[in-house]
């Protein structure tokens, strides 16, 4: 082997003064210790101290129910009737449910719920677990053609819908695409547009055309045919999907990734423990949307998991609601993204707001920067911040925090993989690269979805047939399985054969007084290839905050590469209703301005 190495070395004319030394040491140590590089290599293994469960959504709501039948399972602070004990909230689950087998659906049909946070989504989304059907979460935000694509993606056959959303109209905007609707006999649509769609139902006082109301479905039903829900569950397989979710939508058109039962059961189980649900009667301040993973199995299936209360301060998320709730309802656990922690600790700083009952902030669906974390920390008075990284397509979480660890690594990492998660990092080729080097994540577990609706090529191109799943972020393994990640492998940005990591850059941005957030994008340059663009929103709506001040406050502190070259400052970052930044948007706003300027 030694004298393989030496004539690979005098072919290709190399220097061996170096070369050959590092050959001998690498020869010594395979040699002598067959083992070594498997122990350097980035993979990690979680094991887990208590074993996976094998049940389905219906069946863990069930026993929920019997061990905290009078606790409170929901309340929705902005609701007139917007409280629910686990043992009432079961008990119209399953009158919702038997209503959909009532209005012809079945097991495997896909329903979509279409409604801010509240009671109705809450129940909405149970009923369809325990009906064996699949649910289909439509983000509140969205706009017709949005809607259009999402039910056309994945043949919804029957859509549950609050009346409207803010400024939004949603029967209006339903009728714009299938016009049918109004002269159409309720539960029995025919659409041009949207073959599969056979049911729309309202949550309004009033008698829309075409439309059931949501609250007539309660009484379709006899207790037999409620009784047969029970029976049901037995025939809906925990490896069946219970659950479809777009994908945010941050680079562009969104997939449709779907989940099953054991993924959202299991995964609600461990990050309920990691976020020590277990050890006593939580109440959880829930600020994210609940159509969205975060909402779906980190809020509700580990608040179902533990019996603690999910608290939902309002439709949507405002920072002011968020406070009111948490003094109000006394919350001990606080969810929400590093943008909702920014604006709330923002209220609780201006209002002056004492806080006694909190004791976990969690923060997940987006990067957290170290400065935020310290101000979270101080302003909500908990005793701990937590982390939670994740993706749609992993089932929500794959790293968080551990019970006890240090400071350094909840503001350094984004923690420590899950139970019964693998986790490796690889470079380009798809080789396992060393801990502490960055490359690309890949994970393999119980969480991974079941694959993209209707897109076989996606599914493939992002798990491979050793059902490892790429995640797309570049990320950097620790040995004692904590991760950091450096950046998403798309925004990775080259600069004149520098590669600059938006993450840091803006992780120091959020250091500057004047600067409430920061977020960095790759912008095109004739000299270099790209250039750094950083979008701040300043503390003050009327601060201005110039490219020199930055660069100044950057001096010393970053590689002059990575200074930003160009700075805007906006007030409103486009966000998805899950609160992260929508980057392609900020790279549309920037060419959209370079083009206005070479007219």
């Amino acid at each position: 082997m030694v004298i393989r190495m030496t004539m690979m070395l005098l072919k290709h004319n190399r220097p061996c003064h170096v070369g050959w030394t590092r050959c001998l040491q690498a020869v010594r140590t395979q040699s002598t210790d067959p083992l070594a590089n498997e122990r350097r290599q980035s993979y990690v293994h979680h094991i887990g101290a208590e074993p996976l469960v094998y049940r389905n959504v219906g069946q863990h709501l069930r026993i929920a129910t019997e061990r905290f039948p009078n606790r409170e399972a929901v309340v929705a602070c902005h609701e007139r009737d917007g409280r629910l004990t686990f043992a009432a909230a079961m008990e119209k689950v399953d009158r919702l449910a038997a209503s959909f087998h009532q209005l012809g659906l079945r097991q495997g049909d896909r329903v979509g719920i279409w409604a801010p946070n509240g009671i109705l989504f809450y129940l909405t989304y149970l009923a369809v677990a325990r009906a064996g059907m699949i649910l289909v979460g439509i983000n509140p935000a969205y706009q017709i053609p949005e809607l259009q694509y999402a039910l056309e993606k994945v043949d919804v056959k029957a859509l549950v819908a609050a009346e409207g959303y803010r400024q939004q109209n949603y029967y209006g905007m339903i009728s714009h695409i299938v016009p049918e609707l109004a002269s159409s006999k309720p539960g029995e649509l025919k659409s041009k547009q949207l073959p599969a769609l056979s049911t729309v139902i309202i949550d309004s006082d009033d008698n829309l055309p075409g439309a059931i109301k949501f609250s007539d479905l309660f009484g379709l039903t006899s207790e037999r045919d409620i009784s047969r829900i029970e029976y049901l569950q037995a025939k809906i397989s925990p490896d069946s999907g219970v659950n479809l979710q777009f994908t945010s939508g941050t680079t562009g058109q969104p997939k449709a990734a779907l989940m099953s039962h054991f993924a959202f059961v299991n995964n609600g189980i461990h990050v309920g423990r990691r976020n020590e649900l277990d050890r006593k009667e939580h109440r959880m301040c829930v600020q994210v949307p609940l159509f969205h993973a975060y909402g779906m199995v980190i809020a509700t299936m580990a608040g179902i998991s533990y019996g603690a209360t999910m608290v939902l301060p309002s439709a949507g998320f405002k920072a002011a609601d968020s406070l009111a709730a948490i003094m109000r309802e006394k919350c001990t656990v606080i969810l929400g993204t590093p943008t909702m922690y920014v604006d709330l600790v923002r209220r609780i700083v201006e209002s002056g707001a004492q806080l006694e009952t909190p004791e976990i902030a969690a923060t997940g669906g987006a990067t957290c920067s170290p400065k935020l974390f310290a101000d979270i920390k101080h302003s909500l008075g908990v005793r701990k911040v937590k982390t939670v990284f994740g993706m749609t397509e992993a089932t929500a979480v794959i790293f968080q925090s551990q019970f006890e660890e240090s400071p350094e690594d909840v503001q350094q990492t984004v923690g420590h993989v899950t139970d019964h998660y693998e986790a490796k990092v690889v470079d380009r080729e798809g080789n396992v690269v060393p801990f502490g080097t960055a490359g690309e994540l890949w994970v393999r577990g119980y969480g991974t979805m079941l694959g993209y609706w209707g897109d076989e090529k996606k599914t493939k191109e992002t798990i491979d047939a050793d059902r490892w799943l790429r995640t797309g972020d570049q990320f950097a393994l620790r040995e004692d399985g904590y991760g950091k990640i450096v950046g998403r492998m798309k925004e990775v940005v080259i600069r004149g054969g520098e590669n600059i990591y938006p993450k840091e850059v803006e992780d120091y941005l959020n250091t500057y007084p004047k600067v409430l957030e920061a977020h960095c994008i790759g912008v095109p340059d004739e000299r270099t290839g790209e250039e750094l663009c950083a979008y701040v929103r300043p503390k003050n709506p009327s601060d201005t905050i110039t490219r020199e001040e930055l660069k100044r406050f950057c001096e010393g502190k970053l590689a002059y590469y990575k200074v930003p070259k160009y700075v805007r400052v906006l007030n409103d970052l486009p966000k998805t209703t899950s609160g992260k930044v929508q980057k392609f948007k900020l790279v549309e706003m920037f060419k959209k301005e370079q083009e206005s300027v070479n007219k």
